[in-house]
Formats: C-alpha cells, structure tokens, sequence
C-alpha cells in the first residue's frame, strides 16, 4: 500500500502553536488521532505511575515506540495500539465509547 505524502510527515509537524500533544494543529485528521492517542497514553501512564519502561515490559511494545508514540514522531500501527489498550484495559483510540475497548 503506498504511503503518499500524508505519512512522509511526522505527526508532530503538523503543530501550529504550543507543544506537542497539548498543541493547536493544522487541519489534518491523522495528526489529530496520533495527538489524541499520545495524550490520552501519557494520561494514563502518568495515572498508573507507569514509566515508558513499566509500559514497555507491561505491553510488549518496545520503549523506543511508546516514546515515539508519546513524542509524536511515528504514525501509531494498529497492532501497537492494540497492545497498548489491553495492556492499560482503555481505549486509546478517540471516538470510541469510553471504557469499552475490544475483547
């Protein structure tokens, strides 16, 4: 599946004022799913008391991913965000049901 220009750009690039993942974006749904899922992932990490290491072993995920995730560096796989939800039992994912990830 080609990539097109919309993933040749970080997530965070797409930042028109502030910092990432608390920042204003420009238009552009991608990059504000990737911001949603890296604030909603520090939230609960810093809730749990959860460093990226603790998420890491916890969830098979490398450190290095979940710090691009959080960092907004890498386009988020579904795989990833998949672990990342069973592992902390929420949805990452905006839009969903609160409390109602996918068995």
């Amino acid at each position: 599946m080609p990539q097109g220009d919309k993933r040749r750009l970080k997530p965070f690039t797409y930042v028109v004022e502030g910092v990432w993942p608390h920042a204003v974006l420009d238009d552009h749904h991608g990059a504000r799913v990737a911001q949603e899922i890296a604030a909603r992932l520090r939230r609960l990490m810093d809730d749990n008391g959860w460093s990226v290491a603790e998420v890491s072993r916890r969830s098979g995920v490398s450190r290095m991913t979940v710090t691009q995730v959080l960092d907004g560096v890498v386009w988020c796989d579904l795989l990833t965000i998949a672990d990342l939800e069973k592992t902390l039992d929420v949805d990452l994912w905006p839009g969903r049901e609160p409390g109602n990830p996918p068995r």
